[in-house]
């Protein structure tokens, strides 16, 4: 799935391409990519009306509209937004599409193998009742900021393991299994360490690694897998994963200490993976 730096990629890519242009004309594919509402409550929302910016929380894109209402995309586990010429073909699974006005005539592309993923149209401030997986989203390190001393409460306050905690979007919006493995790893905790075991010295490296490395990530325009579908608004994959120490290494040499090899655990459905003389 798309982790903060994939969707930030897409954010930004969001805030020079689509906002500022009025929507022609909508057309949906399949009904469960707006499985929230409906065909037609997706088409009359946004036919006509302008994005005024572009913003992301954790995860979700939220894309306010000269009408009131706002856009929500989540891309999921394999959702693009793509902007491109309307006289270049569809890929396969693109179900919904945004006609821009435009001389040029291009459109916004929301493609998704998997439909996993949404596209909605809602009032803010109906959000608590519409979105209210939004209200619970925890602190965005980005979009926010995350202090070094707003990190030691989370932290001080719950007694769970560090890796369920950082993949809680009510804690710490956007982080995901790869960012959790790396920036643990860039702080030398382990994954199993309960969160309120964490020494200041533990903390403060923690702090420093979560700012590094989605900032890092964001800036190499996110991780682009094998297994994935992640590209930007243009098609272009992230090249972040040639960055990546721990995370789908298993079995590897640690790049860190060059004396362990990167183990792998499961646990929850989720796959971690750590360095055991790095991360003790």
């Amino acid at each position: 799935m798309p982790e903060l730096p994939e969707v930030e990629t897409v954010r930004r890519g969001l805030h020079q391409r689509f906002v500022g242009r009025r929507i022609e004309r909508v057309e949906v594919g399949r009904e469960r990519t707006v499985r929230r509402t409906s065909r037609e409550a997706l088409i009359d929302g946004l036919t006509g009306a302008t994005a005024l910016s572009a913003q992301r929380r954790g995860k979700y894109l939220i894309l306010p509209l000269d009408t009131g209402e706002s856009l929500m995309i989540h891309l999921r586990m394999s959702g693009r937004v793509l902007v491109d010429s309307a006289d270049t073909p569809r890929v396969a699974h693109t179900h919904v599409v945004l006609h821009l006005e435009d001389p040029i005539g291009e459109e916004l592309r929301f493609v998704d193998p998997r439909t996993f993923g949404e596209v909605v149209v809602f009032d803010p401030a109906n959000a608590a009742v519409e979105m209210p997986e939004l209200a619970r989203l925890g602190v965005d390190p980005i979009a926010d900021g995350l202090e070094r001393n707003q990190l030691a409460r989370l932290l001080g306050t719950r007694a769970r393991q560090m890796k369920a905690l950082m993949l809680d979007q009510s804690v710490i919006a956007g982080i995901g299994n790869i960012y959790a493995d790396e920036i643990l790893h860039a702080a030398r905790v382990r994954h199993d360490r309960l969160s309120n075991s964490l020494k200041p010295a533990e903390i403060t490296r923690l702090h420093a690694a979560i700012g590094d490395i989605l900032t890092a990530a964001i800036e190499a325009g996110g991780s682009t897998l094998k297994d994935t579908q992640y590209v930007d608004i243009g098609g272009e994959g992230g090249w972040f994963q040639v960055s990546h120490r721990v995370y789908d290494r298993g079995g590897q040499p640690c790049l860190t200490c060059a004396k362990a090899k990167i183990q792998q655990v499961t646990s929850g459905g989720r796959t971690t993976s750590f360095c055991p003389r790095c991360q003790r």
